[in-house]
């Protein structure tokens, strides 16, 4: 968790009059990581007078969520809870994708807002399937490369330590099929999302102005392109969805 989603949401905050407590539980892998995060919201939050809370929560194995979610939080009554799933869920198989969006529900969250990949990894064929990957990599990589120059570092690190590792687990998925994990378009999530009891929340106008924002801010090229559809959020690059962004409760 790098927490680069967060200072929007820190900032609005902290223009309300009173201005709220925030509190976040970060999940992770690498405790040092975690502690490098919090201390760099908990220096923003200082900057805008926030008053501001971070809980790194260590994880011993990536697909631990489902196991120690709601047990390791700590909840208060007049707190609203909100969840964020950003390209998490289709690490894990399908029994501990509903297992960790049934508990969730159980939490009554007020947000639950999920990020996830615009493709279909789940095909019985390989054939389909890598065709698939193809497609989505593809249009992966072109926007990297218009994006971010060759012998950009941060470039080289998702290219071969997060991309590189999502190829390799697609293609040998045909060798371990019972280990598949749930990798699919939007319809599929909403389809789950709403068979576990979650309802769509519609963008709010403010969301998408900020989504314009910061996509033009951060990522200037023509390339990319946002579109709203089923009341969530479509991040592309030409012609290719990419990514998808909706919000439940």
């Amino acid at each position: 968790m790098h927490g680069v989603q967060w200072p929007p949401l820190m900032q609005a905050l902290a223009d309300r009059f009173p201005s709220p407590m925030l509190r976040i539980t970060a999940t992770g892998l690498d405790l040092n990581f975690l502690h490098k995060t919090g201390d760099r919201l908990s220096k923003f939050a200082q900057s805008l007078g926030l008053r501001f809370q971070f809980h790194p929560l260590l994880l011993l194995h990536d697909r631990d969520h489902h196991r120690v979610i709601p047990a390791a939080l700590t909840l208060f009554p007049d707190e609203a809870l909100a969840v964020n799933c950003v390209l998490y869920l289709h690490r894990l198989m399908k029994d501990e994708v509903r297992a960790l969006l049934n508990k969730i529900k159980a939490l009554n969250p007020k947000v639950v807002t999920i990020a996830e990949k615009e493709a279909n990894f789940n095909h019985p064929l390989f054939m389909q399937r890598f065709v698939e990957a193809l497609n989505h990599y593809t249009s992966i990589f072109d926007s990297l490369e218009a994006t971010l120059p060759p012998n950009s570092r941060e470039r080289l690190a998702v290219e071969q330590v997060w991309f590189g590792r999502e190829i390799n687990d697609i293609v040998s998925g045909e060798a371990n099929k019972k280990k598949q994990h749930y990798a699919e378009r939007y319809e599929s999530w909403e389809i789950m999302l709403k068979s576990l009891g979650f309802s769509n929340i519609p963008l709010s106008p403010f969301a998408l102005s900020q989504a314009k924002l910061l996509l033009r801010l951060h990522y200037p090229s023509e390339g990319y392109h946002l579109q709203i559809l089923h009341d969530s959020l479509f991040l592309g690059w030409q012609n290719q969805p990419l990514f998808s962004v909706s919000s439940w409760h």
